[in-house]
């Protein structure tokens, strides 16, 4: 096959697969995202329950881009 019709070939699946627009189940996406509940229940039925800590997560989540990598390469 020559570099023309290569080419063209390319060109027709590149077009095919950007086009291409499957049915979207939103029911299956929803359940797949929302998923069980969030909080995890213990194994051991005389632990108490673990406390919510979800207030403090915006206040002392860790910022991985303001560390500065201070290890030396070589």
């Amino acid at each position: 096959m020559g570099r023309g019709r290569q080419k063209a070939k390319a060109t027709k699946q590149a077009r095919d697969i950007k086009y291409y627009s499957p049915n979207t189940d939103y029911s299956a996406l929803e359940r797949e995202l929302t998923g069980p509940s969030s909080r995890v229940k213990s194994h051991f039925p005389d632990d108490p329950p673990e406390p919510d800590y979800s207030a403090y997560e915006d206040k002392y989540a860790e910022d991985d881009d303001d560390e500065v990598d201070t290890r030396r390469i070589g």
